[in-house]
């Protein structure tokens, strides 16, 4: 066993509190209860876009975005909407820097992948990459602590550094739909082996879809033969 495998299986038998109710816990995780809630959430739940995990009115195939715009990506996998409790998930790490919550969300979307289809064999996860700002900010990137715990819980090899920002982009909080989609053309461009591979974009959220439209644009154009999104949360 290596040193990282093993110092993961030390730190899973540590006891430590559950995020959302204060239950004590083993590991970096929920408690049973508030990860059955939120899993079990799902099956009840509006169905998906197939493509962009946004949740439909009844009888629709597709959103509307989507239907209107083809994505280059085939496939969003979702591990819950971005509302209370869970996106509190998202907020612990992003605003208060628990990288605990990392481990904790690439579970929760490893759960939500078994439920909704496994990837293509050999599949490559790749993290969104931070900008400049958010990195000095933040001190880490919560996408690719994301994508390291959920490369863990798939058993997926995961290249970071394959996605590169071109520039720096707008803060997205507060955006227009437009706006967002102007700010992320041409955003990211691909470095290293992708010809052939199937690539899993990681990110935290998903809002409008638009970063994701560049990260996956932008493997393609480097001879990618697909792409999936998994994503920790999807804002309704």
């Amino acid at each position: 066993m290596s040193l990282r495998n093993m110092g993961r299986l030390l730190l899973s038998r540590v006891g430590c509190d559950c995020p959302l109710c204060g239950a004590r816990v083993a590991g970096a995780r929920l408690c049973p209860g508030c990860e059955a809630d939120i899993l079990a959430w799902e099956p009840g739940a509006p169905p998906r876009c197939p493509c962009c995990a946004l949740r439909l009115p009844p009888g629709a195939p597709c959103c509307p975005a989507c239907l209107g715009v083809p994505r280059p990506f085939a496939r969003t996998v979702a591990a819950f909407d971005y509302e209370p409790p869970a996106d509190a998930l998202v907020l612990m790490l992003k605003a208060q820097r628990r990288l605990s919550m990392a481990p904790v969300l690439a579970r929760l979307i490893a759960a939500a992948v078994a439920r909704d289809g496994p990837l293509p064999a050999g599949t490559l996860l790749v993290p969104i990459p931070a900008g400049r700002v958010s990195l000095r900010r933040r001190g880490m990137n919560p996408a690719a602590e994301i994508a390291r715990g959920l490369a863990a819980e798939l058993g997926l090899p995961l290249a970071r550094g394959m996605l590169l920002r071109r520039r720096e982009a707008p803060r997205q909080t507060g955006r227009s739909r437009r706006a967002r989609q102007r700010g992320a053309v041409g955003l990211f461009s691909c470095r290293g082996a992708v010809l052939g591979r199937h690539v899993a974009v990681v990110d935290d959220v998903m809002t409008t879809g638009s970063t994701a439209d560049a990260a996956a644009g932008a493997l393609l154009a480097a001879g990618a033969a697909g792409v999936t999104v998994l994503v920790a949360a999807r804002t309704p």
